[in-house]
C-alpha cells in the first residue's frame, strides 16, 4: 500500500465513538489524509516515504478549539481587579467596560495589528496539539472593523499549519453610537454587516449573544432568519447568565451548537437532543467570572446531547489559551469524566463546527491531524495542570 508516511509503535486514542483505544497501532497518511489506521498486526505491507517509530508514545486527533475569540486588541485586566473588588460582570458592561472597552481597542487597530496579536496566542494554543480553530468576530461591531476582524482570522490560517473555521459574531454587544435603540443596530447587522461578510466569503457561521445585557430572542431570531437566507449555519451564545430560552431557539434554526450553558432547563435541553445541537461548554469564564450555577451536564448525558470543550480564549471573561487547562475545568467544575473531555475536544468539537467529515477522529479519510504525547494514559491529558506533555503535532500529514 503505497503512503506518505507511516506513524508506527503507537498507542492510539481514535475519538471514534464506541471504539476502544488501539495499544499497538499505526497511522498511514497519502495526500494529508489519513489512509489506515489501526493494530499494528493488521496492517497491510506498506510502501511509505518515510516511517515513524514512536516508541509507544499516545496519539490522538489534533486538538479542535471550537469557541474562540482570538482576535481582538487590548486587554481587561483593570476589569479583573474590579470583579475582584466586588463589581459583577453586568456592572461593569452597564458602565462602559466590558465588550464596548475591547471594541474601542480593535476598531483602532489595522488588520497586521490584529494578527500580531492573535499569534501570540494561537502559538500557545498549537504548542499543545491544536489541528482546528474557530475564531469570531464581535468587536468591532461595525462594518468594516468586523470585515477586517474576519481578514485577520483568515490571515493566521495563511500564516500557521492550522485550520481556521471562522464564525461572524455582529449581534455580540450594542456599540455606542446604537444606544438605546437595540433594534437599529439588528437592522445594521442584518441588513449591512450580513449581507458583507457573505459576499466577501469571510464567515463560516453566525453567532449572537442572547441575553440581558446581549441581545433579546427576537432580535437574535432575525440575525438567524438573515443568516439562513445567506446560507449560513447558526450558533448562539446562550443561557449564560439567565434562561431566556436562546438555547431552544437556536435548535429550532437547527444550530451547531448553543454556547455557555449554564442556565439551560430540560426544555432547552430537549431541544437541542431533538435538533443535534452540540453543547459547548466553556468552564474559563465559568471559574474567571466566579459563577457559581454549573451547567445541567446530567440532564445533557441523559438526553445524549453530545457535549463539546472550548477555551473561550478572550479579554474579558476567559483570558485563557489553553486546551488542556479548559478540559482539567471541565473535569473538576462541571464533573465531565476524561472521556467526555476528551471526546470534548475532539470529535464533539469538530461537529460543533460541522467539520465532523473532515477532523476530529483517527479514521480513513480524516485529515490526517495527529497529537503525539509523552504520557503514560490519555487521563493525564486532563489530569496534569500546567503540564504540556506534547511530543509532535502533524496536520495534513505534515
Amino acid at each position: 500500500m503505497r503512503v506518505d508516511r507511516v506513524w508506527t509503535n503507537a498507542k492510539l486514542l481514535t475519538s471514534v465513538p464506541g471504539a476502544a483505544p488501539i495499544l499497538g497501532g499505526s497511522v498511514a497518511a497519502l495526500d494529508g489524509r489519513i489512509a489506515w489506521v489501526g493494530s499494528s498486526d493488521d496492517a497491510p505491507r506498506f510502501d511509505a516515504a518515510e516511517t515513524i517509530d514512536c516508541q509507544q508514545r499516545w496519539i490522538t486527533p489534533a486538538l479542535i478549539d471550537a469557541h474562540t475569540h482570538l482576535v481582538h486588541m487590548g486587554n481587561r485586566a483593570r476589569e479583573f481587579e474590579l470583579r475582584l473588588e466586588g463589581a459583577s460582570y453586568e456592572e461593569i458592561a452597564r458602565a462602559g467596560g466590558g465588550i464596548v472597552s475591547t471594541m474601542r481597542a480593535t476598531r483602532a487597530a489595522s488588520v497586521e495589528q490584529m494578527v500580531a496579536a492573535a499569534l501570540l496566542r494561537l502559538d500557545q494554543l498549537l504548542a499543545e496539539g491544536l489541528g482546528t480553530i474557530e475564531i469570531k468576530s464581535g468587536y468591532g461591531l461595525e462594518l468594516e472593523a468586523e470585515l477586517n476582524m474576519l481578514r485577520a482570522a483568515r490571515r493566521l490560517g495563511e500564516l500557521r499549519p492550522v485550520r481556521v473555521v471562522t464564525t461572524f459574531l455582529g449581534a455580540h454587544a450594542l456599540p455606542p453610537e446604537f444606544a438605546g435603540n437595540a433594534d437599529g443596530y439588528i437592522d445594521a447587522v442584518c441588513e449591512e454587516m450580513l449581507p458583507a461578510v457573505a459576499a466577501e466569503g469571510l464567515a463560516d457561521a453566525v453567532d449572537g449573544f442572547c441575553e440581558g445585557i446581549g441581545f433579546s430572542p427576537a432580535q437574535i431570531e432575525r440575525v438567524f432568519v438573515t443568516a439562513r437566507g445567506l446560507g449560513l449555519p447558526v450558533k448562539l451564545h446562550a443561557e449564560q447568565l439567565s434562561n431566556l430560552h436562546g438555547a431552544a431557539l437556536a435548535a429550532r434554526y437547527g444550530a451547531l451548537s448553543a454556547d455557555h450553558l449554564e442556565h439551560l432547563d430540560s426544555a432547552g435541553v430537549a431541544a437541542m437532543a431533538a435538533s443535534g445541537s452540540v453543547a459547548m461548554l466553556l468552564p474559563g469564564a465559568y471559574y474567571f467570572c466566579r459563577e457559581t450555577q454549573a451547567p445541567p451536564v446530567a440532564l445533557l448525558r441523559e438526553a445524549g446531547v453530545p457535549i463539546a470543550v472550548a477555551t473561550d480564549c478572550n479579554p474579558g471573561t476567559s483570558p485563557l489559551a489553553s486546551l488542556l487547562l479548559a478540559m482539567n475545568m471541565a473535569a473538576t467544575c462541571f464533573r465531565l469524566t476524561v472521556a467526555e473531555c476528551l471526546a470534548g475536544v475532539t470529535v464533539n468539537a469538530a461537529r460543533a463546527l460541522g467539520l465532523q467529515d473532515l477532523c476530529g477522529m483517527l479514521e480513513p479519510g480524516k485529515s490526517c491531524d495527529l497529537a503525539l504525547w509523552d504520557i503514560e494514559e490519555p487521563a493525564e491529558l486532563v489530569y496534569r495542570i500546567g503540564a504540556n506533555r506534547l511530543h509532535g503535532r502533524v496536520w495534513r500529514g505534515q
